[in-house]
Formats: structure tokens, C-alpha cells, sequence
């Protein structure tokens, strides 16, 4: 089995993005400019070819490019991103190994990055299942023996496509659909790897559940799709993990994720993302939540130079309920962090509520860009955000931009918002106590984001404290 490469100019994609977003591109011209990036018919077609698909699934690739070179740039889109040298991107890469579910018979230099970050163990002491995602393709994919007996399906979404096609196609790109904005239509277009999971009707998993993604290269895009189902009274608690090696060059991940709960179901979303610092990352995530179901996003987005993340939920049957708890971490010069959350109440007496952390220094930059709309018609709905923003030095920048649509008069929705300074007085009074000033800015940083701390599982809360610490040595703090 021999690498497959396809590749595009990813610098002329943003810049004409970019020109696109202020007007100075007309349709016939971005398709040109688009085109000649690489980002072509032909090269949908070839990967499609690559990957064996059924005809439909190149029909929704093809149209999402179609919708691509259609739809407006987002406002959000920062334009130093036209700047980047991203050029003679990778955005499809086949690993030289073959899918498997025994660690050992992946190649020693893959698996390498997989053991430094303790996979496997985890696997087998924690995990009910496992699906591993090493540039574009799925490399490691394994279920535990009592999850397939309760009917649970876990599997890469190629493998989704052959074995369940109808299911596959009732729901892919169905929650988020590619004409959302610009960026989900380019995922649409370029989908690669991903993790599928259906849980049965009444089944609860009592053992989370992880995909893994690695970027393994520089230069490099990764495109994976994760789709899962909980039927009517189960329950599922999903981990996602990103991570990348420190790289000289910059690579662009543009992923997706699909949740839908169904009545009185429960998922439960957990993402550590610690992408190097050389990674551009889109994430577009959403659920749906039918009849007294409940969503609940758990966000760590820690690395990466500029990041795009905006958990959403649709609350779409009565007394459906969401939460979603994001903290951020900007600790350089030129970082960018965009998030937020997005609540969408569309039935009666649903519920939401949004916690958002934003912790900046060295001259980072942190923005929350929520939303909370209550439908005409949704009565009793309930939503509260929380966004607060820790500032550690003068050179960090925070903004708040919070978007309020209340249509219904039988609503109560809530916002508040903080913006803090490392507080003298605190870190005083705990080097008055013999805590070195080190550990001290360690210690209030991390009671900061301790509600969303709380939430994660042991070891991972454990990796988030590991990571958040050693960031925060550039300012001193314990490593």
C-alpha cells in the first residue's frame, strides 16, 4: 500500500476569501482564483474515487464546492489569515498503513505519536471504544465486546458508508449542512477520516468513548467528520482529542461534528484540543436536542495559533435542555481565539446555559461571539451566559460580542460578563502564606476555569492542568 497525496494552494483559497469578504472579487472571478488554488471538480472526484463512495455522497462533495465559491465570507474571518504561508497544502494524505484494531500492527513511527500521549493505556483502562484518525484517513478502530453486544456501532464513517448507507445518508451533513458558511462547505467538500456512533434505543454507555486526531505533518489539512446518534433514552459520553507536533510550518484542520439526541436521550461532547501552535482550526459543531434530550459540550481549546469553535444546539422538542462549558487560552503574541456558544430555542420550556472562559496573556487575543435566539412560540424557554475573561499582562486583548434574539414574550434569558486582571491583592495574600509567586499565578488560573474543570473526566482534567501549567511558564508559573 503506497502514500496518496492530493494537494492546493491554500494561501490563494483565504486571500480570495478575504477579498471576497470586502466586495473586491465578483463570483467569475473568485471561481477562477479558486481553480487555480487546486481546489477543483476533478479533485473532488479523485478523492471521492480514492475512498470507493456511492454516487451520492460525490453529489453532496460536489455541491458543497459548488456552495463554496457561492456564499459570502464570514465577517468573523480575521484578515491576517490572508497572510499565512499555507501554500502547497497537503488537503488529502493516505497513510502507508492499513486500518486495524491491534496497536501492534501499526508502524513503530506512527504509533510513536500515539504512546507519548498515552492512547493505548487509555484505551485500556478507561475507553469502551476507540477510533483513531492519523492525517486523513482512520487508522485504529476497535469497540470493547460489551458495547457490541448492546448494539452500539462505533466505526470510521468510511466504513459507515458501506455497511449503513441509508442511515448515513438520512443524516450527514444534515444538522450542520454545508450551505451554513463558507468553511462548512469546504469541510463538505473535502471530508476525510472521522468517527460514526449509534447508540440503541435505552442503551446507556457507561464508559466514555474516544475519537483521536493527530496532524501528522506540516503543511497539512485535515478534514474529519464525527457523526453520532442517541437514540430515544440513551446516553453517550464522547471525547475528542487533537494534537499535533510542534511544527515549522502551518497546517489547517476545517473539522465537523454532528450530534443528534432523540427523545429523553443524553451526549455528553468532551474536546481537548492541543493542536501545536503552527495549526489554523475551524471546528463546526452542532446538535440537535428532540423531546426533554440533553447536549452538553465540555470545551478545552488550548492550542493552536487561530481557532474558530462555536458549539451549538438546537433545542427542537420541549423540555430539551443544553450546556455548554468552553474554555479558551491565547498566550502569545498574534494568537487568536474565537469562540463562543450558540443556543437555538425552537419548542416550549427548553432550557440552555452557556459558561465561557477566556484566559489571555502575552499579547493573545481572546473573543466570545455567542448567541441565544428564543423562537416565536418557544414559551417558558430559560437561557443564561456566563463569559468571563482573565487578562494576565497589559499586551492581552479581550472582546465580547453576545447576540440576543428573544421572540417570545414568555422567555427569560440572562447575560453577564466579566472582564479580569490577575488580581495583586489575591497573589499577595497567598505568597504571604509561603506559595511562590509561580505556583500561586498557577493556582488562580486555575480556579478560574475550575466549574468547567469539574466536568471532565480525571485523567483528562489531569492532562488540561499539565498543559494549561506548562503554557503558563513562559509567565513563571509551576511546570
Amino acid at each position: 500500500m503506497t502514500e496518496e497525496k492530493l494537494s492546493l494552494d491554500m494561501n490563494e483559497i483565504l486571500n480570495a476569501s478575504i477579498e471576497a469578504k470586502y466586495e473586491k472579487l465578483d463570483q467569475h472571478e473568485f471561481h477562477r482564483r479558486i481553480v487555480e488554488s487546486g481546489l477543483t471538480k476533478s479533485t473532488i472526484e479523485e478523492i471521492s474515487k480514492i475512498k470507493k463512495e456511492p454516487e451520492w455522497m460525490l453529489r453532496l462533495r460536489l455541491k458543497s464546492l459548488e456552495l463554496f465559491e457561492k456564499i459570502p465570507t464570514p465577517n468573523w474571518l480575521p484578515d491576517v489569515l490572508g497572510s499565512l504561508n499555507v501554500s502547497s497544502l497537503e488537503l488529502y494524505v493516505k497513510p502507508d498503513v492499513d486500518q486495524t484494531n491491534n496497536w501492534d500492527q501499526i508502524p513503530k513511527e506512527i504509533r510513536d505519536y500515539y504512546d507519548v500521549l498515552g492512547i493505548p493505556e487509555s484505551e485500556k483502562k478507561y475507553l469502551g471504544g476507540l477510533v483513531a484518525v492519523f492525517e486523513s484517513e482512520p487508522i485504529y478502530s476497535n469497540v470493547k465486546e460489551e458495547l457490541t453486544k448492546k448494539g452500539v456501532i462505533m466505526m470510521p464513517p468510511e466504513d459507515a458508508l458501506r455497511k449503513y448507507p441509508d442511515f448515513m445518508k438520512d443524516y450527514f451533513m444534515k444538522i450542520f449542512p454545508a450551505s451554513d458558511h463558507k468553511f462548512a462547505a469546504l469541510h463538505g467538500a473535502l471530508w476525510s477520516g472521522g468517527v460514526f456512533v449509534y447508540v440503541p434505543k435505552g442503551v446507556k454507555i457507561t464508559t466514555p468513548v474516544e475519537g483521536f486526531f493527530i496532524i501528522g505533518r506540516e503543511m497539512e489539512g485535515q478534514f474529519e467528520h464525527t457523526l453520532i446518534v442517541a437514540d430515544e433514552g440513551s446516553y453517550l459520553h464522547f471525547i475528542e482529542g487533537c494534537s499535533a507536533p510542534q511544527l515549522r510550518k502551518f497546517s489547517f484542520h476545517d473539522g465537523m461534528v454532528e450530534l443528534y439526541a432523540k427523545r429523553n436521550a443524553k451526549i455528553k461532547f468532551t474536546t481537548i484540543q492541543n493542536w501545536s501552535k503552527n495549526v489554523i482550526n475551524f471546528n463546526n459543531k452542532r446538535a440537535w436536542a428532540d423531546e426533554s434530550a440533553n447536549i452538553e459540550w465540555v470545551e478545552g481549546s488550548l492550542g493552536s495559533k487561530y481557532s474558530f469553535v462555536y458549539p451549538t444546539t438546537i433545542l427542537r422538542g420541549q423540555n430539551a435542555s443544553s450546556t455548554s462549558l468552553v474554555v479558551t487560552l491565547a498566550s502569545g503574541e498574534g494568537e487568536w481565539k474565537d469562540s463562543g456558544s450558540k443556543m437555538i430555542h425552537a419548542a416550549p420550556n427548553t432550557k440552555s446555559k452557556i459558561v465561557n472562559k477566556n484566559i489571555g496573556f502575552g499579547g493573545g487575543v481572546n473573543i466570545y461571539r455567542g448567541l441565544i435566539k428564543v423562537n416565536k412560540g418557544a414559551k417558558g424557554a430559560k437561557a443564561f451566559v456566563k463569559c468571563d475573561s482573565l487578562m494576565l499582562d497589559e499586551r492581552t486583548k479581550a472582546y465580547t460580542f453576545p447576540h440576543n434574539q428573544v421572540l417570545e414574550d414568555d422567555a427569560d434569558v440572562a447575560h453577564e460578563a466579566h472582564t479580569f486582571r490577575m488580581s495583586e491583592d489575591q497573589l499577595f495574600y497567598l505568597m504571604n502564606r509561603g506559595i511562590g509567586e509561580k505556583e500561586a499565578t498557577s493556582m488562580l488560573v486555575l480556579g478560574f476555569i475550575d466549574e468547567i474543570m469539574k466536568e471532565l473526566p480525571f485523567e483528562y482534567a489531569t492532562m488540561l492542568n499539565k498543559v494549561i501549567k506548562l503554557e503558563l511558564d513562559k509567565l513563571g508559573a509551576v511546570a
